[in-house]
Protein backbone atom coordinates (compact mmCIF):
# COMPACT_ATOMS: atom_id res chain seq x y z
CA UNK A 1 0.00 0.00 0.00
CA UNK A 2 1.21 3.22 -0.90
CA UNK A 3 0.46 6.99 0.61
CA UNK A 4 -2.15 7.26 -2.23
CA UNK A 5 -3.91 4.04 -1.65
CA UNK A 6 -4.06 5.11 1.92
CA UNK A 7 -5.81 8.49 0.96
CA UNK A 8 -8.26 6.41 -1.34
CA UNK A 9 -8.97 4.24 1.70
CA UNK A 10 -9.44 6.90 4.41
CA UNK A 11 -12.03 8.75 2.15
CA UNK A 12 -14.04 5.23 1.33
CA UNK A 13 -14.43 4.68 4.71
CA UNK A 14 -17.73 6.33 5.84
CA UNK A 15 -17.27 7.00 9.33
CA UNK A 16 -13.41 8.71 8.49
CA UNK A 17 -15.15 10.65 5.52
CA UNK A 18 -17.69 12.00 8.34
CA UNK A 19 -15.26 12.72 10.58
CA UNK A 20 -13.02 14.49 7.92
CA UNK A 21 -15.74 16.80 6.80
CA UNK A 22 -16.79 17.29 10.21
CA UNK A 23 -13.49 18.15 11.12
CA UNK A 24 -13.01 20.69 8.01
CA UNK A 25 -16.16 22.38 9.02
CA UNK A 26 -14.36 23.60 11.98
CA UNK A 27 -11.94 26.19 10.22
CA UNK A 28 -9.23 25.74 12.66
CA UNK A 29 -5.91 26.97 11.43
CA UNK A 30 -3.83 24.13 10.98
CA UNK A 31 -5.84 21.50 11.87
CA UNK A 32 -5.63 17.87 11.54
CA UNK A 33 -7.11 14.27 11.79
CA UNK A 34 -4.55 12.01 13.46
CA UNK A 35 -3.24 9.80 15.94
CA UNK A 36 -5.05 6.94 16.76
CA UNK A 37 -8.42 7.49 14.74
CA UNK A 38 -6.42 7.27 11.72
CA UNK A 39 -4.26 4.31 13.02
CA UNK A 40 -7.59 2.31 14.42
CA UNK A 41 -9.05 2.84 11.33
CA UNK A 42 -6.65 1.55 9.33
CA UNK A 43 -5.96 -1.35 11.38
CA UNK A 44 -9.60 -2.48 11.75
CA UNK A 45 -9.67 -2.15 7.84
CA UNK A 46 -6.66 -4.03 7.21
CA UNK A 47 -7.65 -6.87 10.34
CA UNK A 48 -11.41 -7.39 8.10
CA UNK A 49 -13.31 -5.14 10.44
CA UNK A 50 -15.45 -4.13 8.24
CA UNK A 51 -17.32 -1.59 10.15
CA UNK A 52 -14.83 -0.27 12.63
CA UNK A 53 -16.72 1.03 15.87
CA UNK A 54 -14.87 4.56 16.08
CA UNK A 55 -17.81 5.98 18.14
CA UNK A 56 -16.19 3.96 21.74
CA UNK A 57 -13.03 5.46 20.61
CA UNK A 58 -11.46 8.74 20.67
CA UNK A 59 -10.87 10.99 17.19
CA UNK A 60 -8.51 13.01 17.70
CA UNK A 61 -7.78 16.49 16.38
CA UNK A 62 -5.46 18.65 16.40
CA UNK A 63 -4.81 22.18 15.55
CA UNK A 64 -2.29 25.08 16.38
CA UNK A 65 -3.37 28.53 16.68
CA UNK A 66 -1.52 30.81 19.48
CA UNK A 67 -4.25 32.97 19.76
CA UNK A 68 -6.83 30.52 20.76
CA UNK A 69 -6.56 29.79 24.33
CA UNK A 70 -6.34 26.39 26.37
CA UNK A 71 -9.53 28.03 28.23
CA UNK A 72 -11.23 28.85 24.50
CA UNK A 73 -10.07 24.97 23.28
CA UNK A 74 -12.04 23.60 25.82
CA UNK A 75 -14.98 25.86 24.67
CA UNK A 76 -14.88 24.60 21.10
CA UNK A 77 -14.35 21.03 22.04
CA UNK A 78 -17.53 20.65 24.51
CA UNK A 79 -19.30 22.75 21.25
CA UNK A 80 -18.14 19.65 19.01
CA UNK A 81 -18.71 16.88 21.80
CA UNK A 82 -22.53 18.82 21.82
CA UNK A 83 -23.16 19.15 18.31
CA UNK A 84 -21.28 15.54 17.44
CA UNK A 85 -22.04 13.34 20.07
CA UNK A 86 -21.58 9.95 18.40
CA UNK A 87 -17.83 10.60 18.72
CA UNK A 88 -15.50 10.70 21.58
CA UNK A 89 -13.71 13.74 20.58
CA UNK A 90 -10.09 15.21 21.57
CA UNK A 91 -9.70 18.56 20.43
CA UNK A 92 -5.99 19.67 20.89
CA UNK A 93 -4.13 23.34 20.37
CA UNK A 94 -0.64 21.89 19.85
CA UNK A 95 0.48 25.12 21.11
CA UNK A 96 0.04 23.80 24.72
CA UNK A 97 0.66 20.26 24.30
CA UNK A 98 4.50 19.91 24.45
CA UNK A 99 4.22 20.20 27.51
CA UNK A 100 3.21 16.47 27.92
CA UNK A 101 6.48 15.40 26.71
CA UNK A 102 9.73 15.35 28.70
CA UNK A 103 12.25 17.56 27.30
CA UNK A 104 10.54 19.15 24.47
CA UNK A 105 10.20 22.70 23.47
CA UNK A 106 7.13 24.07 22.17
CA UNK A 107 6.02 23.04 18.87
CA UNK A 108 6.17 25.27 15.70
CA UNK A 109 3.18 24.05 14.20
CA UNK A 110 0.91 20.91 14.32
CA UNK A 111 2.94 19.37 12.06
CA UNK A 112 5.84 19.63 14.10
CA UNK A 113 3.71 18.15 17.28
CA UNK A 114 2.39 15.32 14.61
CA UNK A 115 5.85 14.22 13.66
CA UNK A 116 7.03 14.47 17.87
CA UNK A 117 4.34 12.03 18.60
CA UNK A 118 5.58 8.65 20.29
CA UNK A 119 4.60 5.90 17.73
CA UNK A 120 5.23 6.02 14.15
CA UNK A 121 2.44 4.43 13.26
CA UNK A 122 0.65 7.02 15.17
CA UNK A 123 2.44 9.90 13.87
CA UNK A 124 0.18 10.77 10.75
CA UNK A 125 -2.44 13.44 10.24
CA UNK A 126 -5.01 13.69 7.49
CA UNK A 127 -6.99 16.83 6.48
CA UNK A 128 -9.37 18.17 4.15
CA UNK A 129 -6.82 20.77 2.41
CA UNK A 130 -8.25 24.24 2.81
CA UNK A 131 -8.59 25.47 -0.44
CA UNK A 132 -9.06 22.27 -2.72
CA UNK A 133 -10.95 20.30 -0.11
CA UNK A 134 -9.04 17.05 -1.59
CA UNK A 135 -7.61 14.74 1.31
CA UNK A 136 -4.30 15.56 2.23
CA UNK A 137 -1.98 13.01 4.26
CA UNK A 138 1.19 14.15 6.89
CA UNK A 139 3.52 11.12 7.14
CA UNK A 140 6.58 12.23 8.59
CA UNK A 141 7.66 8.94 9.09
CA UNK A 142 6.16 7.25 6.52
CA UNK A 143 3.23 4.84 6.20
CA UNK A 144 4.58 1.28 6.21
CA UNK A 145 4.86 0.47 9.99
CA UNK A 146 0.86 1.80 9.97
CA UNK A 147 -0.20 -0.56 6.98
CA UNK A 148 2.66 -3.28 8.67
CA UNK A 149 1.07 -3.53 12.40
CA UNK A 150 4.71 -2.08 13.36
CA UNK A 151 4.55 -0.41 16.60
CA UNK A 152 8.11 1.68 17.06
CA UNK A 153 8.85 4.79 18.87
CA UNK A 154 9.20 7.96 17.01
CA UNK A 155 13.45 9.06 16.69
CA UNK A 156 12.00 11.96 18.70
CA UNK A 157 11.00 9.87 21.38
CA UNK A 158 13.56 7.53 20.77
CA UNK A 159 16.56 9.95 21.78
CA UNK A 160 15.43 10.84 25.46
CA UNK A 161 15.37 8.37 27.86
CA UNK A 162 12.55 10.01 29.33
CA UNK A 163 10.41 9.80 26.65
CA UNK A 164 11.35 6.51 25.81
CA UNK A 165 9.99 5.77 29.69
CA UNK A 166 6.23 7.18 28.46
CA UNK A 167 6.47 5.58 24.76
CA UNK A 168 6.90 2.17 27.19
CA UNK A 169 4.25 3.30 29.46
CA UNK A 170 1.57 3.69 26.41
CA UNK A 171 2.78 0.58 24.93
CA UNK A 172 2.20 -1.54 28.00
CA UNK A 173 -1.06 0.74 29.03
CA UNK A 174 -2.84 0.71 25.10
CA UNK A 175 -3.39 -2.58 25.14
CA UNK A 176 -3.22 -2.47 21.56
CA UNK A 177 -2.53 -6.26 20.98
CA UNK A 178 -5.61 -7.28 21.98
CA UNK A 179 -7.29 -5.83 19.46
CA UNK A 180 -5.12 -6.16 16.83
CA UNK A 181 -3.34 -9.67 17.32
CA UNK A 182 -0.75 -9.49 14.39
CA UNK A 183 1.12 -6.44 16.21
CA UNK A 184 5.03 -6.21 15.58
CA UNK A 185 7.11 -3.94 18.38
CA UNK A 186 10.09 -3.12 17.36
CA UNK A 187 12.61 -0.47 18.52
CA UNK A 188 13.58 2.71 16.71
CA UNK A 189 15.39 2.65 13.71
CA UNK A 190 19.31 3.59 13.76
Amino acid sequence: MNKEDLAKLLWTQPTLREILTIVDRLELPDCWLCAGTIRNGVWDYLSGHLTPDLTMRDVDVVFYDPAISYEQTLLIEANLKQQHPTYQWELKNQVYMHQHNPNTPMYQNARDAIAKFPETCTAIGARLHPETKQLELYTPHGIEDLVSFIVRPTPYFAEDAERMSVYHARVKNKGWHDLWTNIQYKKAPN
